[in-house]
């Protein structure tokens, strides 16, 4: 594969951020947030019109049947204005979980008195088409089902279009968090049928935290009227006053709308979700292999690594600190992250974000040198880690 050119690093100097949002930027998309915009006239309204029809062209609909919902807010004010909106009172939600962010869902369904059930797969593991047929088979008063398309305690990326497969075959309604995937990995509605995705302004699309965006099936939307718990977390109604009056209901964040309108000029340059992804897909290879050839150990056997963020084992070497490990990587001038798994000891690297293979080849050197700084003579995980990780063979 021809290398590109390196994209230039940050122009302040901060330090990369291998998280799965918020993320590094590019200089632009934050030069663009420099200009104050009213809320309430017709430039910004037509910022907003532009937002919400290239986010439903990036999904893939030619037919006119989706309509974008954007939401003040972080990501979870999103996740939980869908839930509230799309699951009528007396419905129930099978909820998929291998993850913090699946039970989160499950949480949040609990907050809002709605009837749910939950498949816990643990840390990891992924929920399967069969798996979410026979749910359904068994509990003929569930109506909708959510998944996480990318599970980043884990880096996981589930199979969505099997579970959608699964969940149309048996009369019921998809719904899909795809906060930290969407943009980079395909979600088209013409190949995955689902009602309503929801992601966020400073994921894949590279843009800054501010707002999260919901895309849904306009007749399921308009069926929607009367469901939400809130006030100010009401899909449907943000929707009809956008529709009426083409503003936000209440304070919209001005800038960082201007900034993603910037992140999407760059996201169509890069050449939309393919070269988006294939970008990540990248920093994913060059960064695992690296690391491998370090001794450290991935959680996830290739098949399930997604390009979005990787969980690596810790060294089961007694020199080896965490905490210690992510000081020395940050004076080198990268940000990680750490681990969310409940078994074993570990830390996660993003792939996303303003950055390239060159970068990520830096972060290798740097993890290097910690691991020499520290005393580590070996990366090898502990036997209890491989013990868990032959669960996902299995």
């Amino acid at each position: 594969m021809t290398e590109t050119a390196p994209l230039p690093a940050p122009k302040l100097g901060e330090p990369y951020l291998l998280t799965p949002g918020p993320l590094t930027t590019a200089f632009s998309t934050k030069e663009a947030m420099l200009r104050d915009w009213g809320s309430w006239d017709a430039d910004f309204r037509a910022m907003t019109k532009s937002l919400c029809d290239q986010l439903v062209a990036l999904a893939g609909d030619t037919m006119e049947e989706f309509v974008c919902v954007p939401m003040q807010g972080s990501g979870s004010f999103s996740v939980e204005a869908m839930l509230g909106t799309f699951i009528p009172w007396d419905g129930k939600v099978l909820v998929l979980a291998n993850g913090a962010y699946g039970l989160r869902a499950a949480e949040t369904m609990k907050y809002l008195g709605r009837g749910y059930t939950l498949i816990d797969k643990g840390d990891y593991m992924p929920p399967r088409g069969d798996e979410v047929a026979a749910a359904l088979d068994a509990d003929p008063d569930i109506t909708h089902v959510i998944v996480i398309h990318c599970e980043t305690s884990s880096g996981i990326l589930n199979p969505v279009a099997e579970i959608s497969d699964a969940v149309y075959a048996k009369g019921r309604k998809l719904l899909i968090d795809s906060m930290s995937a969407f943009g980079a990995l395909p979600l088209d509605v013409n190949e995955i049928r689902y009602e309503a995705m929801v992601s966020s302004a400073n994921k894949c699309i590279e843009g800054v935290p501010g707002f999260g965006f919901v895309i849904a099936r306009k007749s399921e939307l308009e069926a929607c009227k009367g469901n939400s718990h809130s006030l100010a977390l009401d899909i449907h109604a943000q929707w009809a006053y956008l529709e009426k009056t083409g503003q936000w209901r209440y304070t919209p964040p001005t800038h960082v709308v201007a900034a993603f309108l910037e992140a999407l000029r760059l996201h169509a340059e890069e050449g939309g979700v393919a070269g988006r992804g294939a970008r990540y897909c990248r920093n994913r290879d060059v960064m695992v292999e690296g690391m491998r050839d370090l001794g450290f150990e991935t959680l996830l056997k290739d098949r399930w690594l997604s390009p979005i963020i990787v969980t690596f084992f810790c060294p089961a070497d007694p020199n080896f600190i965490f905490n210690d490990f992510y000081e020395k990587m940050k004076t080198k001038g990268f940000i990680i992250y750490p681990g969310k798994l409940t078994v074993v000891e570990s830390f996660r690297v993003g792939c996303i974000g303003r950055m390239d293979e060159h970068v990520m080849r830096k972060v290798v050197k740097a993890a290097g040198e910690a691991l020499t700084e520290m005393g580590v003579t070996s990366a090898a995980p502990p036997a209890a880690a491989i013990a868990e990780r032959a669960k996902l063979a299995a």
